[in-house]
């Protein structure tokens, strides 16, 4: 065995852990998994906000005005529709931005492969 041997060898090893960890570092797939798990429950909470709020409103109105279960059943389907407008609205804000994204991503590989 020579001296140049080992040398070589541990070059190899320095360029397979590096490898290994650029292997590692590119995970934007998660980054995006945690992104949609946060706008998801985004979604959900103005959802259970939205069913929520029209339960109070309609239990107090007819806490007040003794009409024991309309109200509060007219204010929850109100609230129902409220968090389905809002939820929708979201999802459109969430599919401009996508679609931003994308188009942004499509104008730089354009522009990439020109150069």
């Amino acid at each position: 065995m020579s001296d140049d041997d080992p040398k070589q060898r541990l070059k190899e090893l320095e360029a397979r852990i590096a490898a290994a960890k650029g292997a590692k570092e590119d995970k934007p797939h998660q980054e995006e998994h945690y992104s949609q798990a946060q706008q998801a429950w985004r979604m959900v909470i103005e959802m259970v906000s939205g069913l929520g709020i029209g339960f109070g409103i309609g239990y107090g109105l007819d806490a007040v005005f003794k009409t024991d279960p309309w109200l509060m059943v007219l204010f929850t389907l109100l609230g129902f529709a409220a968090g389905v407008n809002v939820m929708i609205r979201t999802a459109k804000e969430l599919q401009v931005k996508q679609l931003a994204e994308l188009a942004g991503e499509n104008e730089r590989d354009r522009h990439g492969d020109g150069s």
